[in-house]
């Protein structure tokens, strides 16, 4: 869809950025590795969770998500609440790939969702090489449908191109900015 690069936007914006993805890698080199040892030995390589390990043992056990779920949500969220003691920052965004299909959008005062057009979403996660398409059809299918997700966003940012989404993510900030001002 564009997340990252959204959310480097919104840095050059000023905002303070806590990626989902990345306290995931560091708690799989961290914190979650004695948790998810005792659940997945065989996830656990050279000490650290083993993404690669992981899809296979989810691909071979449809209960293993949801394990997977309820051992690494509640570390991440941990994360997330150390990132809003620590910043300094007047907006904070998240960039959290799952934040509807958590029940977690009221947490946080405003939700953006970016948007593109499935073909546009397809060809850029497969030009990543780092996803087939099963593995890419099978997230899709956990996934709340893109139009719900965009019904439920205060604000919708087009990233087709960079032109738009750097506008959208302009207008966002603005608004906030606007808001804060009026509360």
């Amino acid at each position: 869809m564009g997340k990252s690069t959204t959310a480097r936007l919104f840095a050059e914006e000023g905002c303070d950025i806590w990626d989902a993805d990345a306290a995931v890698h560091r708690l799989y080199s961290g914190a979650a590795v004695p948790l998810m040892q005792a659940e997945f030995p065989d996830a656990i390589i050279n000490g650290e969770v083993c993404r690669e390990a992981l899809k296979r043992i989810i691909s071979d056990d449809n209960t293993a998500l949801k394990r997977i779920e309820s051992i690494i949500h509640p570390l991440v969220r941990e994360d997330r609440l150390q990132f809003v003691t620590d910043t300094k920052a007047t907006i904070c965004v998240f960039d959290i790939p799952l934040l509807f299909e958590t029940n977690s959008q009221a947490e946080f005062d405003a939700v953006a969702c970016v948007s593109v057009s499935p073909e546009i979403q397809r060809q850029r996660v497969l030009d990543r090489e780092t996803m087939s398409v099963t593995q890419f059809e099978m997230i899709l299918a956990q996934q709340l449908p893109i139009a719900d997700k965009l019904a439920r966003a205060d604000y919708v940012i087009d990233t087709t191109t960079m032109d738009q989404a750097r506008a959208d993510v302009q207008h966002v900030v603005t608004d906030i900015k606007r808001r804060m001002r009026d509360a």
